[in-house]
C-alpha cells in the first residue's frame, strides 16, 4: 500500500488519498479514460438519435446490462486471482473491441445493430473490470480514508462528465464520431500502463484462490444475504438508480427535443452535471456533517428529483444548466455514500464478490430502467417521463426514515483470526465434509432470553461465513444447556471460518454471547464428519476411542476460546 502523505494535502482533507503514489497515478489515468468513455457515449447516442427514443436509450441499456449479467463471476473472479492482473485483462479486451469501433466508423460501415453490439462488448470489459477495481482501493489508501476515496471516484466520474461530453460534442459538430471513438481506444493506454508497473505485494494474495468458482460465488451470495448492513446499502441503491436513471437516458432528448440543441449543447448540458458533482466534492464533508449520512440520501433524492422537475417543464437551455448543477452534486452525494458505506462493512475476502453484487444492483437498474423511460417517453411524452423519474425519486426519499442505513460505528470487518486449529487426532482432507460443528453452553441463571437475542448475530456470522444450516438447541433434561449447531460444507470451508472470513465484528457478537454463560464454564466443542460418505478416522485412531471433540480449556482468555 502506498500511502506516504504529502506535506500540501492534510492527512483528513477530501484529497488526502491523492497522496498515495499509486492511488493518484491511477486515478489520472482513470479520468482520461472516463474522458474518453463520455465522449464515445455522445458519439454513439448522437449517431442514433434519428432512430427514436427506445432505441436511443438501447445505448445505456448495451453499456449496463453486461453488469447484470457478468458482475457475480467477476466479483469472484476478482477475489480468486491477483486483482491486478484481472484490471490488465480488462483493459486490453476493452482496447481492442473499441479498436475495431473506430476503425469501423471511420470506414462508414457502423450500424446502429454493430454500434450496439460492440457497446455491449466494451460494457462486458467494465462489468470484469468493476468489482477488482473498487476492491483494491483498500491496497491503496488507509481505511480511514475509504470515504474520502469514494468521494474522489465520483469526482473522477463526474469531472470527466464535465469535460467529456462538451469535447465530445464540439469533435463530432467539427469532425464526424470517428475522432470521439479514436481518443477513446487510447485512453486505456494509460490504465493499463499504471496496472503494468505497479507491483501487488505478494502478501496480498487472494484469499479466496483455493475455491472452486462456483464455491466462490456461492459463499458471496450467503455472505450478501447474510449481511444486514450490506442488504441495506443495496436496498437504498434501489430506491435511487431508476428514478435517477431517467435524467441519463432522456437528456439527449431534452436537448434535442425541448431545448432545440445540437450536439455540443447536449454536452455542454451534461457538462453542468459534472461541474455540479465536481463542485460538490469540495461542500460535501460540510453536507455530511451537518445532515448525517441518512439525511445526505435523502436530501440529495429530493435535490435530484426537483432537477428532473424543472427538465420536464422548461424549454430555457439556461435554466436546464442550471438545474442540472445541482443534479450533480446530489448525483456524487449519494453515490459516494453508498460507496463508502459498503468499503466500510465489507471484509476483504469477499469485498470483490461484494461489490459485484452492488454493480449489478447499480448498473442492472440502469439498464432496465433506460428502455422503460424512452418507451415511456415515445408513449406519453418527455414532460410526463421527467415528472415520473421525479416522482420515483421523492418516494426513495421518504423511504429514508423507514429503511435508513445501519451506522458503521459498530462494524469492524477487520480479520480476526482467534479460532485455534480445532485439536483433532487426525488430519481430515480440504474436500472431506460436510462437517457438523457442535457447542454445547451453560447460560447464567436469568440470561436465556438475552443469550438467545445475542446468538442471533452469531448465527448471521456462521452463516456468512460458510455455514449451510444452522440451529440452537435447548437440552430437554437440561434447561441451562444450549447447544449450538451448524454445518459447514467441507474442512476446507470450515479451516477458511478460523483463519481468514471471521472479523472483529463477528467476534465481538461471540464475546456479548459468552458474557452471558455460567461464570467459570467453557463452550464444549465438536466437529463430526458425514459417516454416510465412508470413514474419516483412521480405523487405528478410531479403535482407542479418540474423538474430534475440542474443548476450550477452563480459564482460557475469552477472546482466545475457538468459537
Amino acid at each position: 500500500m502506498s500511502t506516504a502523505s504529502s506535506p500540501i494535502v492534510q492527512r483528513d482533507s477530501p484529497w488526502a488519498p491523492l497522496a498515495a503514489r499509486v492511488f493518484r497515478a491511477l486515478w489520472i489515468a482513470q479520468l482520461v479514460s472516463n474522458i474518453g468513455a463520455w465522449m464515445q457515449t455522445v458519439g454513439a447516442q448522437w449517431l442514433l438519435i434519428g432512430h427514436g427514443a427506445a432505441l436511443l436509450t438501447l445505448v445505456q441499456t448495451a453499456s449496463s446490462l453486461p453488469v447484470v449479467l457478468l458482475a457475480l463471476p467477476s466479483g469472484v473472479l476478482a477475489d480468486r486471482y491477483d486483482r491486478r492482473t484481472v484490471l490488465l485483462v480488462a483493459q486490453f479486451a476493452m482496447l481492442a473491441v473499441s479498436t475495431a469501433l473506430t476503425v469501423l466508423a471511420f470506414a462508414g460501415a457502423l450500424t446502429p445493430e454493430l454500434l450496439l453490439g460492440l457497446t455491449f462488448l466494451l460494457g462486458c470489459g467494465t462489468a470484469l473490470m468493476g468489482p477488482a477495481w473498487q476492491a483494491i482501493q483498500p491496497e491503496l489508501v488507509e481505511r480511514r480514508q475509504l470515504g474520502q476515496t469514494a468521494a474522489l471516484g465520483a469526482v473522477n466520474m463526474n469531472l470527466a462528465r464535465a469535460l467529456g461530453p462538451a469535447v465530445g460534442g464540439a469533435v463530432v459538430a467539427a469532425a464526424g464520431t470517428g475522432w470521439v471513438f479514436a481518443f477513446n481506444t487510447a485512453s486505456y493506454l494509460g490504465i493499463a500502463a499504471v496496472l503494468t508497473l505497479w507491483r501487488r505485494p505478494r502478501t496480498q494474495t487472494p484469499p479466496g484462490q483455493s475455491e472452486k468458482l462456483l464455491t466462490a460465488l456461492q459463499a458471496g451470495r450467503r455472505y450478501v444475504w447474510y449481511a444486514p448492513g450490506v442488504r441495506r446499502v443495496l436496498l437504498r441503491t434501489l430506491l435511487f438508480i431508476p428514478g435517477g436513471a431517467a435524467l441519463w437516458s432522456l437528456l439527449p432528448l431534452v436537448a434535442s427535443r425541448s431545448l432545440g440543441l445540437g450536439s455540443g449543447g447536449y454536452g455542454l448540458l451534461l457538462g453542468a452535471v459534472g461541474a455540479g458533482a465536481v463542485g460538490g466534492a469540495f461542500v460535501l464533508p460540510a453536507i455530511r456533517r451537518a445532515l448525517g449520512t441518512n439525511g445526505t440520501l435523502a436530501v440529495g433524492a429530493l435535490v435530484f428529483a426537483l432537477s428532473l422537475a424543472v427538465m420536464a417543464v422548461t424549454r430555457l437551455p439556461w435554466l436546464a444548466a442550471g438545474a442540472l448543477l445541482p443534479a450533480g452534486l446530489a448525483w456524487i452525494g449519494v453515490l459516494s455514500t453508498l460507496n463508502a458505506a459498503l468499503q466500510t462493512r465489507l471484509p476483504g475476502w469477499v469485498r470483490a464478490r461484494g461489490f459485484a453484487v452492488y454493480l449489478l444492483v447499480f448498473q442492472g437498474g440502469q439498464a432496465l430502467a433506460a428502455p422503460l423511460w424512452g418507451a415511456l417517453a415515445d408513449a406519453a411524452g418527455l414532460t410526463v417521463s421527467l415528472l415520473a423519474g421525479s416522482a420515483l425519486l421523492v418516494a426513495g426519499a421518504v423511504s429514508v426514515r423507514r429503511w435508513p442505513l445501519h451506522g458503521t460505528d459498530t462494524i469492524d470487518p477487520t480479520p480476526s483470526d482467534h479460532w485455534p486449529v480445532p485439536p483433532l487426532l487426525f488430519e481430515p482432507g480440504p474436500a472431506d465434509g460436510p462437517v457438523l460443528v457442535s457447542v454445547a453452553y451453560r447460560v447464567g441463571p436469568g440470561n436465556r432470553a438475552a443469550f438467545t437475542d445475542c446468538m442471533e448475530n452469531v448465527a448471521r456470522s456462521r452463516r456468512r461465513t460458510g455455514a449451510l444450516t444452522w440451529g440452537l438447541y435447548e437440552d430437554g433434561n437440561d434447561p441451562d444447556r444450549f447447544i449450538e449447531n451448524y454445518l459447514v460444507a467441507s474442512w476446507a470451508e470450515h479451516l477458511a471460518q478460523h483463519h481468514s472470513r471471521t472479523t472483529a465484528t463477528d467476534r465481538r457478537h461471540e464475546e456479548w454471547a459468552r458474557s452471558l454463560l455460567v461464570a467459570g464454564t467453557v463452550p464444549e466443542v465438536t466437529h463430526a464428519f458425514d459417516a454416510a460418505g465412508g470413514p474419516v478416522v483412521p480405523e487405528t485412531q478410531a479403535e482407542t476411542g479418540a474423538t474430534a471433540t475440542a474443548g476450550v480449556k477452563p480459564g482460557a482468555p475469552l477472546g482466545n476460546t475457538p468459537y
